[in-house]
């Protein structure tokens, strides 16, 4: 009878077990999958689960990347936003960061997005300059004065300075990077590869709804 019980217990937990691979709990683990963020970065919602990408436009990883984030953002579940950070470490990255968050004030993001890193990666074109970046623009359908007026604004100045301070908070060393709710950092390199940093920030995100009782 004690033996049969002992084996019924056995059985119970290797299911159990068994059962918390398969749904891909006790699978990463902080400081081998991803990294803590240590004090948290402030996220622009603080009612949702925010993922960021931390990017650059010229950075090939990223270029291949942007379409498979794209997707994966179609299947975000109710309570979670998504939002792009450019990443600033040099001048040139300064003037991309710009490009975005001008593309993002005239709402021509979805637009523009393709075709500037198109334009870096593809094309083999630097952008090194703002009436490099202005051509673009003006060739997809913004007017010459309202993407001057809008990308020297104070409002795109404070969003490049934001990103800068973000992605110093989140110490960031390279792109493309993911940071769920201001708390974790994935990159290729710690989850193993660009598909496993959506797998790591899936696991992320439902560990912060099961905290906030989502």
């Amino acid at each position: 009878m004690i033996k049969r019980l002992l084996l019924s217990v056995s059985l119970m937990l290797f299911g159990l077990s068994c059962a918390a691979a398969e749904d891909g709990t006790n699978t990463y683990e902080a400081g081998t999958h991803y990294a803590l963020i240590s004090p948290p970065v402030r996220t622009l919602d603080s009612d949702t689960i925010e993922v960021a990408e931390f990017f650059w436009y010229g950075c090939s990883h990223c270029y291949s990347f942007e379409p498979v984030i794209r997707q994966w953002e179609k299947t975000m579940p109710e309570g979670v936003s998504f939002r792009g950070i450019p990443a600033v470490w040099r001048a040139n990255m300064q003037l991309h960061a710009r490009a975005y968050f001008t593309a993002e004030v005239l709402g021509v993001l979805d637009t523009m997005n393709p075709v500037i890193f198109q334009a870096m990666n593809v094309d083999r074109k630097p952008l090194a300059s703002e009436g490099d970046i202005a051509k673009l623009f003006v060739a997809n359908g913004v007017s010459e004065e309202d993407f001057s007026k809008t990308f020297g604004s104070f409002g795109v100045t404070s969003q490049v300075n934001q990103a800068i301070s973000t992605g110093k908070g989140a110490k960031l060393t390279g792109t493309p990077a993911l940071m769920v709710d201001g708390k974790y950092l994935i990159t290729g390199r710690m989850a193993g590869g660009q598909a496993d940093m959506l797998k790591v920030a899936d696991f992320l995100v439902e560990k912060e709804r099961a905290a906030k009782g989502s």
